[in-house]
C-alpha cells in the first residue's frame, strides 16, 4: 500500500511557477513509476508527466519545455515543477504511483492560472 499526499497547489498569474510535491507513505517508494495528471473541469484527466524508477522522464507536447518531473527515493516525494504557466494548465492536480499490478492515487491539489 502506497499513501500520496499533494501539496504546493495555488493561483497563480500567467507566465508564473508553481512547484508541486507529492509525499509517498508505504514501502518500497523507489521501484514505482511516478506521474503527474491533471484534469480541468468538463474534460478527462490527463498525464502531464511521468518519471519511472529508474529516473527517465516523459511528458506530452503540452507542458514539454515547461513542466519538469523529478524524484527524491530518499525523501519519497516525488516533484512537479511547472514554469511558463498558462491558463489552460488549471485544474486538479493529481499524484499517481504505478508498479503493475497495482496503482494508486492522491486526493489532488487545485491549480489555478488566472490574471
Amino acid at each position: 500500500q502506497v499513501q500520496l499526499v499533494e501539496s504546493g497547489g495555488g493561483l497563480v498569474q500567467p507566465g508564473g511557477s508553481l512547484r508541486l510535491s507529492c509525499a509517498a507513505s508505504g514501502s518500497s517508494f523507489s521501484i514505482y513509476t511516478m506521474n503527474w495528471y491533471r484534469q480541468a473541469p468538463g474534460k478527462q484527466r490527463e498525464l502531464v508527466a511521468k518519471i519511472t524508477s529508474g529516473g527517465s522522464t516523459s511528458y506530452p507536447d503540452s507542458v514539454k519545455g515547461r513542466f519538469t518531473i523529478s524524484r527524491d527515493n530518499a525523501k519519497n516525494t516525488v516533484y512537479l515543477q511547472m514554469d511558463s504557466l498558462k491558463p489552460e494548465d488549471t485544474g486538479v492536480y493529481y499524484c499517481n504511483a504505478w508498479a503493475a499490478p497495482n496503482g494508486y492515487w492522491g486526493q489532488g491539489t487545485q491549480v489555478t492560472v488566472s490574471s
